[in-house]
């Protein structure tokens, strides 16, 4: 049986339509894909994202734990600071994306997993715990805290409509807050592209905080088309250590590779960097009519296959089919024109750069 949320009957009530996502029961959209899109867009949306997994590691050696887990260096956080790295494993291949959080108190760490993946990733703190005899305490913390994002150019203000302090968060900062009454950590990060924030509040209470927001309810659909346009990573599905075995230089996110730290795969990415990779993840926008959707094949105009879509969709904002793909690296320049088989039937289209919107 899939997990619940403690916001299902919300959605439930409200009207949702509901799917399986990582094991967890999640509204896909409560009226309609577009319209909550552009209301994020506009104004402002929330989501209930308690299916993504938190896990705190705290003790002497929780600084080194997440050093030794994540390619980012952790060591440069502050208390109340975050940041995006990537979970490799001995080879360099992704695990996992994630956001690592030092919070306020500056003892604790805590880093969410994407839905379905906490307890594997727990496990995987305690086999580096084990593997290099650091001292700290790891607690899988899924159904202790509930996620909620709020989205959009009005976010801000509206969270100064549930609260009694301004909003100063700059982008991945962290601190404590009381929302509706109940005391939470709210978060300046999302995955929209938009201004806006990610509460954690206590399981049992995540109804009050929802309510506090009378701002439009998105379900995974609107959340979708938004990262797309921002072109940003759906583990599982744009990266997966079984199904889509990919190094972070080759999803588009060496960025958040940091190889003066000592964590595992470094020097298996160290040897991929110097070698270069042979696909890379790029945008590809289709110019025919049509959709693109996950395992399209990308050809050049002679037919030739050179690569293939992980994620698609139709752009609410810009109005034409827009997706990702690995492709050949020759043919990962931006304007480089292409084709991609939809429906048994070539395509024109051609490579993006990322994100597909300025924001």
């Amino acid at each position: 049986m899939d997990r619940q949320t403690p916001l299902y009957r919300r959605h439930d009530d409200r009207g949702a339509s509901f799917t399986d996502f990582g094991g967890w029961e999640m509204p896909v959209e409560f009226d309609s894909i577009r319209g909550e899109h552009q209301r994020v867009r506009e104004a402002a949306g929330k989501f209930d994202v308690s299916h993504m997994g938190q896990i705190e590691v705290t003790g002497p050696d929780a600084a080194a734990l997440l050093q030794r887990l994540t390619t980012n260096d952790v060591a440069a956080l502050d208390p109340g600071e975050a940041q995006y790295a990537a979970i490799t494993d001995e080879e360099g291949i992704m695990l996992e994306d994630t956001v690592v959080y030092r919070l306020p108190d500056g003892e604790t760490y805590l880093f969410v997993p994407n839905a379905g993946n906490d307890a594997a990733m727990a496990d995987r703190c305690r086999w580096i715990r084990s593997a290099f005899d650091l001292d700290a305490e790891i607690d899988n913390t899924t159904t202790d805290w509930a996620m909620i994002a709020v989205q959009g150019p009005d976010a801000p203000a509206r969270y100064e409509t549930v609260t009694d302090s301004r909003y100063t968060l700059d982008r991945f900062e962290i601190e404590r807050a009381t929302i509706a009454g109940v005391d939470c950590l709210v978060a300046a990060t999302g995955y929209t592209g938009e201004d806006g924030f990610e509460i954690l509040t206590p399981w049992a209470e995540a109804t009050g905080v929802w309510d506090a927001f009378d701002v439009q309810p998105c379900g995974l659909g609107a959340r979708d088309t938004l990262r797309l346009e921002m072109g940003l990573l759906l583990s599982g599905q744009d990266f997966d250590p079984d199904e889509q075995p990919r190094t972070p230089y080759e999803a588009g996110i060496g960025f958040v590779v940091d190889l003066d730290t000592a964590f595992v795969g470094r020097d298996a990415l160290e040897a991929a960097r110097e070698a270069g990779v042979e696909e890379t993840l790029c945008g590809v926008e289709l110019l025919d009519r049509g959709v693109l959707r996950h395992g399209h094949t990308v050809t050049t105009p002679d037919d030739e296959e050179i690569g293939h879509v992980t994620s698609g969709t139709m752009s609410p904002t810009l109005g034409v089919s827009i997706g990702l793909a690995y492709v050949d690296n020759e043919y990962a320049e931006p304007d480089e024109t292409v084709r991609v088989i939809v429906r048994d039937e070539p395509k024109k289209a051609r490579i993006r750069a990322t994100p597909f919107l300025d924001r």
